[in-house]
């Protein structure tokens, strides 16, 4: 015999109602539907602990093949600056001029490393973990959040070897090192931003990925990673006189002069502007709040499709 379940008649002011209407009477949501932002924090807050051992994983995961292991951490942006060193300092003498130009270009190759690997990352965030993002149910900002904190844990361990250079080419220790720390803070929230704008595109079009090398690239070249931006546009270099303050407000450039300032510049009494520290949070600011806001407006459609 089959079991008739007792459920009263839906009434005349139910059976008028819309599914909408019927949904939101019992507290019903739609599956996976964007949160309202105030709770997408909170969201996102409850799950920090899965965002650091996400990324954690990721840079134990990243050397486990090579049989140096983690040592690539330090020696690949080392060898990248060997790389300039040659290439820029040696052959292009950009070093003319430049007090102090191995630690000066090595801090430069470590601190843009943390942002174009960022963006990169980010760029994939969506789009290479596909699987997860359709397996389980989380704020899909964790994803780009926890890439650009996997590059921070990178920078870190390549900060004690540049470190070890500063002391060797006599740079001494100094007070001024302190101010790394909100120059970090501030370029980690920049390159978030921005990695979860880039994840967002590259979620919808996966090709941008393969684009963003030669994109990094240039603006690597423009931002006084291997050259001093002062030296190149002086009265002497005939350029535009609007090229300067232009490539001084990009943002790698902007971050680069912060740390550059707290590790080595404070060192030779050489001042720095007031307004670098505030154009770096602007850009963090801008960067970190409208990336956020851009990527969680689309956190319905990541994983469909």
């Amino acid at each position: 015999m089959s079991q008739v379940l007792d459920t009263p008649p839906p009434t005349a002011t139910e059976s008028a109602e819309t599914p909408a209407q019927l949904a939101a009477r019992y507290g019903l949501s739609v599956s996976g539907a964007r949160p309202s932002l105030p709770e997408y924090v909170r969201q996102l807050w409850a799950r920090r602990h899965f965002i650091s051992a996400f990324a954690t994983a990721k840079l134990t995961s990243q050397y486990a093949q090579a049989k140096l292991g983690q040592v690539w951490q330090v020696m690949t942006p080392l060898l990248n600056a060997a790389v300039y060193y040659f290439i820029f300092g040696v052959l292009l003498h950009t070093k003319k001029g430049v007090p102090d130009y191995i630690p000066f270009l090595v801090t430069g190759v470590f601190i843009w490393t943390f942002t174009s690997s960022s963006i990169l990352t980010g760029t994939r965030a969506i789009s290479g973990n596909l699987g997860l993002v359709r397996a389980l149910h989380f704020p899909r900002a964790a994803l780009p959040i926890s890439f650009c904190l996997q590059q921070l844990q990178q920078l870190l361990f390549s900060m004690a070897a540049l470190l070890v250079i500063l002391l060797f080419f006599g740079v001494p220790v100094a007070a001024s090192w302190l101010l790394a720390i909100p120059a970090l803070i501030l370029q980690f929230t920049f390159n978030a931003g921005v990695s979860m704008i880039m994840a967002r595109l590259g979620a919808k079009t996966p090709d941008i990925a393969q684009l963003m090398p030669f994109v990094l690239r240039t603006w690597m070249y423009i931002s006084g990673v291997m050259w001093s931006i002062d030296k190149l546009t002086d009265q002497q270099s005939g350029l535009p006189s609007w090229v300067a303050p232009v490539l001084k407000a990009n943002p790698a450039a902007v971050y680069i002069d912060l740390m550059r300032f707290a590790l080595i510049d404070s060192f030779h009494a050489s001042q720095l502007p007031p307004h670098v520290w505030v154009v770096a949070t602007g850009w963090a600011l801008l960067a970190g709040v409208g990336g956020f806001i851009y990527f969680w407006k689309a956190e319905e459609t990541y994983g469909r499709g």
